[in-house]
């Protein structure tokens, strides 16, 4: 019988995400990508630095030891290197005992076909291109940031701790837009008109709802899974959040509606393995204190055309 993936929680993971890979990124950008392939051949001895998605795959890894006979957890790595090259990726996985065995290497081609080949859940890279393909694809898909990796504090790996913001990550666009075009008020005014109307689903939706049936699955008490909302809601427009929530039936651990405030440091208190976010004004902050990463809009959502317009008129 061939190996089942669809009923695992499946994660994409590029290289790029999963290790510090900052000088050879330099190298591909400023020398091209014959002095990228030769550098990465003469060094594939050498173990790169865990990357800033490292604590999060290693944490999620080991939630297969949580139930006998059945893995509940694939990583895949999904990279845009070539096979040639990527020995040294293959080398670190195993100088750090990671159970990682497949992958997807495409040589510069788009990774998107590919996403839902292997049942993708959660794909996360530093490739925008391909991090938008998954999204308009109707997968959650993050663009991590590596820039910040040098300083984040290693997160312990007992348990997995994800942090998600609201409007335009876990639910749509919709209401984001009237805060965007008609203000604070007509936002707080429409949330509080439709407080008991579920928001629609967002990108991460059908991940969290995953996510929480997976708690479920391991039990409430010292679950190795802990979620939290960090928005910049607050009330009056918290109501429809939570009834939302509670219409998905989904569990969230923690929730913080900041009216605003700076996301850093509730997200470093926390202990976010991993955060996602819409506005890179958010991820670039986070990533001082935990590993973000910006959730695109859909090419065909509103906030897309939005922004568009923004910069033509500007």
């Amino acid at each position: 019988m061939a190996y089942e993936l669809d009923k695992k929680m499946v994660i994409g993971v590029s290289s790029r995400a999963l290790f510090d890979l900052t000088v050879e990124n330099e190298i591909f950008e400023t020398q091209g990508l014959q002095a990228y392939c030769s550098y990465q051949v003469e060094h594939e001895q050498e173990i790169l630095k865990p990357g800033p998605g490292f604590q999060l795959i290693k944490s999620l890894l080991k939630l297969n030891e949580s139930v006998p006979d059945r893995d509940l957890v694939e990583v895949i790595i999904m990279s845009r290197n070539s096979p040639d090259t990527s020995l040294r990726v293959f080398n670190t996985i195993a100088h750090y005992g990671l159970p990682i065995t497949r992958s997807v290497l495409v040589s510069g081609a788009s990774l998107a076909p590919y996403l839902a080949a292997f049942h993708t859940d959660l794909f996360l890279s530093a490739y925008e291109d391909d991090v938008q393909s998954a999204i308009d694809s109707g997968i959650a898909a993050g663009i991590i940031c590596t820039e910040r990796t040098e300083q984040i504090i290693p997160m312990p790996t007992s348990q997995i701790r994800m942090a998600f913001d609201g409007d335009a990550v876990l639910f749509a666009d919709e209401s984001e837009l009237i805060y965007r075009e008609r203000g604070l008020d007509a936002f707080e005014e429409n949330e509080k008109l439709h407080a008991r109307e579920p928001l629609a689903e967002g990108p991460f939706a059908r991940f969290l709802k995953k996510l929480s049936d997976l708690q479920r699955e391991l039990g409430t008490q010292d679950c190795p899974i802990r979620t939290a909302l960090v928005t910049s809601r607050s009330a009056p427009a918290h109501e429809r959040v939570i009834r939302t929530m509670r219409a998905w039936n989904v569990r969230v651990d923690e929730a913080f509606f900041l009216g605003g405030l700076e996301k850093k440091d509730v997200l470093k208190a926390f202990g976010a393995q991993i955060f996602f976010d819409d506005q890179s004004a958010h991820t670039v902050s986070a990533s001082l204190a935990v590993p973000s990463a910006r959730v695109p809009y859909n090419s065909s959502g509103g906030m897309q055309r939005l922004q568009m317009s923004a910069q033509v008129s500007g």
